[in-house]
């Protein structure tokens, strides 16, 4: 029975031992560190040599324009002015927007001062008449020197008087045709200067695409070439050139020290003939208008960027199947989207971009 006893308790000994263990050893391992997790490296993509574009030798119609801003006028138009100077607006007839007929007075200056001059002057000249009737009677007797003087005196006056009345005619401005007062720049009262834009009067259903050109511009356009009209809000029509600017002599356009100021005139646009404009459309309407100068037709052409130039060497790389290599080519005319090639490629074939 001792012996039983004996063994159990052993038994109970080593289980209580071995669970000691175990846990001593499951503490013993919460008290060490945690081992640092193994970093994960992102994957590195060698880098990607970038392909050059390609492109189709295609052809098409190839068209050099130029390009020129301009505005609707008529074609029969005219500033007024007054040529006195200094003189004050006795008379205003009209306003923007009138319609005026040929021959009406516009305006009226005040020459009261040379009117009344211009009466004393005839009172004047009667009495040179009378003298110079008897001198006409007395002329056998008269010394034919002192005769010639008093006849060239006598002409004299009498040619004042005409120029006084002259000037005192210009005092009245009127229309030149009938049409619309488009611009008006003085009011009644105004002191006027000789050739100082009075007014623009112009005949509205003569309007015509027109626009100014510079000195290189006229130098590549001519009469009858293809034209675009792009109008805004009124669409594209398309037509030709009816006539290039009148060249003017002086640089400066005149102005200053009395003389005629530069005004616009007609004659000093580019204007185009276009069919079935709209109606609507009103003089100063801004446009643009395309001038074809030159127009070829199925030409072979391909991109600006193909094209590789080396000194005097112009040439392009070609791509098919067996890879790349280089052409020397024949070059025509340009745009800047296009480039013709006279010789060197045919339709169909790829050329790489730079």
């Amino acid at each position: 029975m001792s012996m039983k006893w004996w063994t159990g308790n052993l038994y109970k000994r080593s289980a209580a031992v071995m669970i000691a263990a175990s846990v001593l050893m499951t503490s013993g391992c919460a008290l060490l560190p945690d081992e640092p997790e193994e970093e994960v490296l992102p994957s590195i993509a060698p880098p990607q040599i970038s392909k050059k574009p390609e492109y189709e030798v295609t052809t098409a119609t190839l068209e050099t324009k130029v390009q020129v801003i301009g505005k609707m006028i008529s074609q029969q138009e005219e500033t007024l002015y007054f040529t006195l100077d200094g003189m004050r607006l006795k008379e205003l007839n009209i306003k923007a927007g009138d319609q005026v007929k040929a021959g009406q007075t516009i305006g009226v200056l005040d020459v009261e001062l040379m009117q009344k001059d211009l009466r004393n002057q005839k009172l004047a000249f009667r009495r040179e008449e009378t003298a110079m009737k008897e001198a006409l009677q007395m002329k056998d007797e008269m010394d034919p020197i002192e005769f010639e003087e008093k006849s060239i005196a006598f002409e004299e006056k009498k040619q004042a008087l005409s120029d006084l009345e002259e000037q005192i005619s210009r005092s009245v401005l009127t229309a030149p045709f009938s049409g619309t007062v488009v611009t008006l720049n003085v009011q009644k009262g105004d002191l006027i200067k000789a050739y100082d834009p009075i007014a623009v009067i112009a005949d509205t259903s003569l309007l015509i695409p027109a626009a100014k050109l510079t000195k290189d511009e006229q130098a590549k356009i001519a009469v009858g070439m293809p034209v675009v009209v792009d109008i805004n809000n009124s669409g594209q029509f398309k037509g030709t050139v009816k006539a290039l600017p009148v060249t003017n002599p002086d640089p400066n356009g005149g102005g200053g020290g009395g003389q005629e100021p530069a005004r616009e005139r007609p004659e000093d646009f580019m204007v185009v003939a276009v069919k079935d404009l709209p109606k609507s459309i009103n003089r100063g309407t801004p446009l643009s208008i395309n001038i074809i100068t030159k127009r070829k037709e199925n030409v072979v052409v391909i991109p600006p960027s193909t094209l590789r130039t080396i000194g005097a060497r112009t040439y392009v790389q070609v791509v098919d199947a067996d890879g790349k290599r280089e052409v020397d080519v024949e070059v025509g005319q340009q745009t800047a989207t296009q480039v013709e090639i006279i010789k060197g490629l045919t339709p169909g074939q790829k050329v790489v971009g730079k």
